[in-house]
Parts: C-alpha cells; structure tokens; sequence
C-alpha cells in the first residue's frame, strides 16, 4: 500500500514562488555548490522558506566559499525549513542521485536532502530521508538518495530541508543522472498534445452562473453525464486529439441556454458528431466476465427518455466500437493497477470565481469515481443524485473559499477517506481559524476529551488537562458542532470521521476561547488562549503507540514492536530478540514508517498462507474492476513461535490496515483494539483546478474469501476502547488487554498496568 502521511507539514508538498523552471547547463555546479555571488541572504538561484530561517554562510563550509545554512528556532514559523530549486524533466536515464555534505547542530527532528518527481497530477517520486532520522549534532558527512526516473514525471523539485529546530548546513551538492551531472544526460523531445496546443481558456473559461434553474440543473447533470462518457470511451478523446476540459466550456454557454431537455440534448448531439464517425471495428473491445466483480454501469446510455432517441443511438455506437489501446487521460500503474490520472492540469492561476472551471473540478472528480473507484458500488448515496444535488452548489460559490468548502462536501460523499482536498489548507472547512488551544483531544466514549497536549509548554497553562471532558467551545455544545462540522470531513467510516473531527475542533480566531469541560463529576467554563497553529506540534496525537524505543522487552515473557518507527532492514533483529517470549505485541496505532508487509510477515506465519485479495480496473472497459488472485506469505526464518497481538484502532489507515491483515494471517495471531479508518488501497491522486487535489481508494483490498476491507476496517478479535477515566489515569487499557492475551487473565492488574507503561 501507497504511504498515506498524516504530517504533509513534514513533506515539501509545495514548491515555493521562484521564476520558471529552466534546463540546466555546467553552470549549475555553481548553483548547486553555492558559489555563485549573492546579493541578499537567500543563496542565488534557490527559493525556499520560511526565509528569515536561510542565509548563506561564508565561515563554516565544507567546499569553496559559501555554504547555506537553515537555522530553526522554538519560534520560528511553520513545521519545517527549506530551500528549493526546481527543473524540466527534459532528458532521460534510468536513476537520479542528489547528493551532498550536511553538517548539522542540535537538530531536534530531522534534517535531509530531499527530492520530488512531479507529472502533469502530482508527485509521482519521493524522497526526503525522514526515515533516516539524522538528527543531533554531527560534522560533515556526505548523503544521498536516489528515485527512479519516473517515465511520467515532468518535473523536478529538490533541496535540503530542516524540521523542529537546530541549525543544517549544505555544500558540495550535485544532481546525477546514471552517475553524471545532469546536463550531460540525453535529452527527450516530448511530442505536442492538445493540451499544450489549446490554450483558449487558459485564463478563464468565460462561463459566469448567477443562479441555475431546475432545468438548467438537469441539462448540466447530463452534460457531465456525456462529457465524462466520451472522456473515456470516445477514439478522438481517449487519443489525446481535443483538449478535453476546454471543449466542456466551448459547450456549455448552448447547455446553459437551452431552452428545455430536447434543445440542450440537440446541443449534446451535434458536439458528438462534430468529433467525428467512430468507425466500425474488426476487433472490438468485449467485457470480459469470467472474474468480473463490478460491471460499468452504463445503462444510462440508452435511456431515450433522458437523452432523446439521437443522442442515445450516437453514444451506444461510441459504446459498441471501442477498440483497445491507451487512455489519454489515465493509465494503470505498473505491477499494482491502481488508476494514474495523467494529463489532468490543476490549472493553478485560475481566479475565482468561475462557474466552468468550478464545474469541470465537479464533473471530473465524478467521473473519475465512476469509472475508476474500485469502492463505488458502496456509496451511502446514489451518485447520480449527488452530482444532480452539487451542481448549483458548486456553481454558485462565489469565492474560492466557497469553492474548496463545496468540493470538500462533495468529497465527503465519496465515503472514503484517503478522499480529501489535501492541497487546501486546514482551517478551509469548519472550523476556521489560524489558531487552535495547545491541546490535542480524541473521542472516548463518544466525547470529546483532552488527551495531552500539542504544545508542552502552554499546555498546561490553559487550565484543561487529560481526562477532561470539553462539553463545549465558545457557548456551543460539542454535539451540535460536530453534526455542523461531519459534512464537510470525508471518511469511511464514522470512528475516523470523529478523528479527523478531534484533530482541528478547537481551531477558530486567535482569540481566547471560552471551554466547557467536565472532570469527573464537576462542569466548568475555562477561558484560554488559542496558539497560532505554527507554534504546536501538530502530529501529537497523531500516533496512540508507546513513546521510546520501536522495539522492546516489556518483560521476560513480552516483546513490543511499535511500526511508526519500524526499519525493515531490522526486522530479523526484532523477531530474534522476540525470541523465547510467550507473546509478540505488534502496535500498528500509528502509520507504519517502513513496508514490512512480507519482510516481518514471512517470520510470522507457519506456512504459505494467502491474506489478501484485490480487484483492479480495467482500462479498455472504464468501469469493469476484475478481481485478482490472493496474494500469500511464506515462511522465513528466523521464525517467531510465540503468541502475536496486533494493536489496532482509528488511526490505523491503508498501508496500516494492510498490514494488519498480512499478521493477522498468521494462526497465532490475535487482533485487539477497535475499527480502523476503512480505507485500504493504493491512492491515486486526482488533481483539480485551483492546485487542488484530490485521492481515491485505487485499488479494491479484500480478505481471500472477498470480504470487503474497505469503510468496514479492519474488526478485531477482541473489541477494547479507551475510556475516560483511563485516559486520566494514564493507562492504556488496548496494550493492557494484549498483556492479559499473552499472560493470562488472573495476571494482578498492577502488574498489566506497570508493563504498560511507556
């Protein structure tokens, strides 16, 4: 499974302002080296930021005259210090390599080097040595890290970076491609789509709507129906010929000025002909049916009283003569199959607002699930109502505030919740505001309650401690907010629905703040202060694993392997130093740091043993999802014996559910905890106008027998949740009941409880 990160913060997501990216020459070495001349404290040819955090150091280098430096302080702004330069990905090779000197000093999270592959959707490469760690206080030595080139990759985004606070130095660095800088690649002529020879509406679309009449409504549904039907089905379109988005604006000024059905159907017919006869085929494309788990549903086709008796008969010929061959607009990823939403712009210097383009993030992302989510068939919703429901809403918002809160309502209907408008900052859905209380809070017992805090210091200086109950922010019961706040918080399932929700709910102005709370028996109001959202910890609570070392003895008789931090380089050490225990605890309340699906698991299992299944989407038949063989483990040494515990609850998402049912596999294996995210799968990133982007579960992830994974979660063996006065004690009653598994339960709970303990 595709790594889904919580902290982004951590992760250059964005590159920031700096002027168009140009090919490099030799000169570059200087660029790269630091040696060209300056005239402020941002070294010459970087951007980066924040940038009173970069400057250009003369007295400590490793190499010439200059080095750079990235010094982060307590009060520094934002979670992370970089610099950044970016490329044409105009040349060709197998391996990039970013390389170079780091020195750092009393770096309190970690410092790299990072580099990012972009296509025309998003990342498609990634690297930025978080897993390595380095951190400290260490003199010069020399990194690297190295992506495949990426066939699909457009650009090139690298530099170095700093999280929390401490003090990086960089020097001497080089790009490479196949051992050699990376002017003396070969270079690639790419060759011209319509989209780079179209630029009609590259400023705007020219559609304004000030408000939408029922018919108008059912009109667009249809056109975004048909629009999306010919995206994937029709030769001129899924060869690439017309720039796809653009013909939706030059046809929808007539839809919108139709008078009634018939006119805007008319309308539909003459823009299907105008693309051009598709021509009868000598080897058609057929469905195959023999391991079909969901067909297309396309019935709608040949609804005449929809569509009228021209247009249906024109879009079932376009149906009946597709051919196979590639889609312009999607391929499937290599060995896994998940969709790869390829030449979709994000158009980011588009101003809002705009209807059309407004409407094109609507109609794409529909589309984009019904064809290509492997999870559509269970939606809460039917989907045909919901893009009926958001077109006026989508349409009318005024500002692009209102634009990303409708899109995000939207998103939210897709019930999945790798589904997000992650590219939107946080406090761009309910509730706003750039600061928050210095707290972080989970739902126990189906409240709201203060778990620790987010930031150390002022934490406790706001009156609200762990255990508290908050009943109420600003005069407002908890309750009401989150029925006010659910829509707008795309999830799978409730449980993570009321985490995402915990995460953010006392974000709001940078004012005080007055909190109700209840500690145990007693209410009372307590007036603080919200930090700005730069200043905190933003991952605390993210995790609900034990804080320390990734492995650990808790006893004689009990190992603990917590995968937020696991290395699968070591995970042979870890089993060997498990052995001779009677039980194995495996946390996975968390992400895990490294795949360790098949490393760990084949030292789990006794025998091959199948764990998972998946249904994949089928390119020539946009749609159909097929369903693969199960994939197994099979037994390694050196092998664990003993009893294995798998922790699991709302945290536990994707890569974390999948590896779940890879342990879990094992005979021995018992899973406790609660329901997890219900989101497994390989993203695929689907990005929209405005520079923002959206994921969808890509692949369909199910237990041999195919059992459904995804909203279900993961349900363990043995239910056990947190409760309020076990939060307030400090115990973690999950790890508790996992000891009780392993040793038994007449174990004294004094015991349980001091092995518990971090």
């Amino acid at each position: 499974m595709k790594r889904l990160l919580f902290a982004f913060m951590l992760s250059p997501s964005v590159v920031l302002a700096q002027p168009p990216p140009t090919s490099p020459g030799p000169e570059f070495s200087a660029v790269v080296n630091f040696e060209m001349e300056h005239t402020g404290t941002m070294p010459r040819g970087w951007a980066g930021g924040p940038p009173e955090t970069i400057s250009v150091d003369g007295a400590i280098v490793h190499g010439g005259r200059w080095a750079v430096r990235l010094e982060r302080s307590a009060t520094s702004p934002q979670a992370f210090s970089t610099i950044t330069t970016v490329i044409p990905i105009d040349f060709q090779g197998q391996t990039l390599e970013w390389r170079g000197f780091l020195r750092t000093e009393s770096v309190s999270a970690f410092v790299g080097l990072w580099m990012r592959e972009d296509g025309v959707v998003g990342s498609v490469a990634f690297d930025n040595m978080q897993q390595r760690q380095v951190n400290g206080t260490r003199d010069w030595t020399n990194y690297s890290i190295t992506l495949p080139l990426r066939p699909n990759a457009r650009t090139l985004a690298f530099g170095v970076l700093v999280a929390g606070t401490g003090t990086v130095w960089a020097d001497d660095l080089q790009l490479l491609v196949d051992g050699k800088p990376v002017w003396e690649a070969p270079k690639v002529e790419r060759p011209k789509t319509a989209l780079d020879l179209d630029h009609d509406f590259d400023l705007a679309s020219g559609i304004a709507v000030s408000g939408l009449s029922a018919m108008q409504t059912q009109n667009l549904s249809t056109l975004g129906k048909v629009w999306g039907f010919l995206k994937y089905h029709h030769p001129a379109v899924t060869a690439g010929k017309r720039h796809w988005d653009y013909e939706l604006f030059r046809v929808m000024p007539k839809v919108l000025a139709a008078r009634d059905r018939e006119s805007a159907n008319t309308v539909l017919r003459d823009w299907v002909q105008s693309l051009g006869d598709v021509p009868p085929c000598t080897s058609c494309t057929t469905l195959r049916t023999d391991d079909l788990h969901l067909e297309p549903d396309i019935g709608w086709i040949d609804r005449q009283a929809l569509l009228g008796s021209d247009l249906a008969a024109l879009l079932r010929t376009v149906y009946n003569r597709r051919t196979p061959g590639p889609q312009f607009y999607l391929s499937l990823a290599p060995n896994v199959g998940n969709p790869s939403f390829e030449n979709e712009p994000e158009y980011p210097n588009v101003k809002f607002p705009d209807a059309g383009y407004q409407l094109l993030a609507l109609f794409r992302l529909w589309n984009a699930v019904e064809y290509w989510s492997p999870n559509r068939n269970i939606l809460d919703h039917d989907w045909n109502t919901v893009l009926a429901e958001f077109i006026p809403r989508v349409a009318a918002a005024t500002t692009k505030d209102e634009y990303q809160l409708e899109m995000l309502a939207f998103i939210a209907r897709i019930t999945d919740t790798h589904a997000n408008l992650w590219s939107a900052p946080p406090q761009s859905r309910p509730p706003a505001g750039a600061c928050e209380l210095p707290v972080s809070t989970r739902f126990v017992e189906n409240q709201a309650v203060v778990t620790g805090y987010s930031d150390t210091a002022a934490g406790p200086s706001t009156g609200v401690a762990p255990g508290d109950v908050i009943e109420s922010l600003d005069g407002v019961p908890v309750a009401e907010l989150v029925e006010r706040w659910a829509p707008y918080y795309p999830a799978s399932n409730q449980p993570t629905r009321l985490r995402d929700i915990a995460r953010g709910m006392t974000r709001g102005a940078c004012t005080t703040a007055r909190v109700g709370i209840r500690r145990g028996t007693q209410s009372t109001i307590v007036t603080t202060q919200r930090l700005p959202l730069t200043s905190q910890y933003q991952t605390e609570g993210v995790t609900h694993d034990l804080r320390g070392e990734t492995f650990r003895l808790l006893s004689d008789d009990v190992a603990y392997l917590k995968l937020s931090s696991v290395r699968t380089s070591q995970v042979a050490e870890y089993v060997i130093r498990a052995q001779g225990t009677k039980g194995f605890v495996i946390d996975i309340r968390n992400y895990p740091s490294d795949f360790v699906v098949f490393a760990l698991g084949a030292l789990l299992v006794d025998r091959p043993t199948p764990f998972v299944r998946f249904t994949n989407a089928d390119l020539q038949n946009p749609g159909a999802f097929h369903w693969r063989e199960p994939l197994s483990l099979r037994p390694s040494a050196p092998h664990y014996e003993g009893k294995i515990v798998i922790l699991v609850d709302e945290t536990t998402q994707s890569q974390a559910e999948y590896t779940t049912m890879a342990f879990r596999a094992s005979s021995r294996s018992v899973v406790v905890g609660s329901t997890t995210a219900g989101a497994d799968g390989n993203v695929s990133a689907i990005p929209l106008p405005g520079a923002h982007r959206t994921m969808i579960s890509g692949i369909g992830v199910f237990y041999p027998d195919k059992k459904a994974t995804q909203r279900v979660g993961i349900i363990p063996d043995v239910e056990v949740r947190p409760t309020i006065a076990g939060i307030r004690a400090g115990r973690d009653e999950v790890l508790e009941e996992a000891l009780r598994q392993i040793l038994g339960g007449d174990t004294p709970r004094d015991q349980i409880e001091r092995l518990s303990k971090p």
